[in-house]
């Protein structure tokens, strides 16, 4: 049995799936398995994913369900259940993590405690260039590959150049509150299950902190390694945007913090 599971959630997107899935091959530690947490991807995301199988250095388990609009929420609580570690490490299928991604999160795991990581957004010309090279070679990671195709120079480049006391410095005074982000965040399984995983009734929009605004309420702590759990965003259009949505999500989330609910009955235990 690995050490750590990592789920990565996914929605028609197999050439950004297929760069993440070279991130993890590409990881300093290896002890882990993956789940992809599929919300109702067409057949070629699933060849995709049967065609890398024998090249990756970790197993696979594909957890899929029926397209039904944006049910993030449901399939990842699927993809929960799906894990055979103690420790979950969650993030997107548009995310590439650096080489010592699950490593950060291994070591910096506390009772009681969840991570949260940070990102580095990039255009949609550099997302397309990245190759299974850059990312074997880091070179996505390296901050001066990154200006000569037009990153400009900006306060966040530090999310890809700080380490060691640098990192710590900058972990602890970032003024961004340490957050449930689907990109990048990982907790004791048992943890997430005491608050019942995601609330199903969510779409886009504040659906992940959700679950961690509930684990907090529950007595969970927090961890910030914006600086040092590092993975880099790949552009997409977001066209499961939905005001209607936004709308309910933050209704459902004023609840949670007027109640100091910690259980969703719209989760993994219905």
């Amino acid at each position: 049995m690995p050490a750590v599971s990592v789920i990565i959630s996914t929605y028609n997107k197999p050439d950004w799936l297929e760069k993440v899935l070279w991130g993890f091959h590409c990881q300093t530690y290896k002890d882990f398995e993956v789940v992809i947490a599929d919300d109702g991807s067409t057949e070629e995301t699933k060849k995709r994913i049967e065609s890398l199988r024998h090249e990756l250095s970790y197993p696979i388990k594909h957890v899929w369900q029926e397209d039904d609009g944006f049910q993030k929420c449901k399939i990842l609580n699927k993809a929960i259940v799906a894990t055979e570690t103690d420790y979950i490490i969650m993030t997107d299928g548009d995310c590439i993590p650096r080489e010592d991604f699950v490593q950060v999160h291994y070591i910096n795991k506390a009772p009681s405690t969840f991570i949260s990581g940070g990102y580095y957004m990039l255009p949609m010309n550099i997302s397309l260039a990245i190759t299974k090279e850059d990312i074997s070679k880091q070179n996505c990671f390296n901050i001066n590959w990154l200006m000569e195709k037009g990153i400009p120079k900006t306060f966040k480049n530090n999310k890809l150049t700080a380490n060691g006391f640098v990192s710590k410095l900058l972990n602890a005074f970032t003024p961004t509150n340490p957050s449930w982000n689907g990109h990048n965040s990982s907790a004791w399984k048992q943890d997430i299950l005491n608050v019942n995983g995601f609330d199903e009734r969510m779409q886009y929009g504040g659906e992940d902190r959700e679950m961690g605004e509930r684990m907090v309420n529950f007595g969970i702590k927090t961890k910030q390694l914006r600086y040092s759990a590092v993975c880099i965003h790949l552009d997409h259009d977001r066209g499961y945007v939905n005001p209607e949505a936004l709308a309910k999500n933050k209704a459902i989330r004023k609840g949670v913090k007027q109640q100091k609910s910690v259980w969703t009955h719209y989760g993994i235990t219905k």
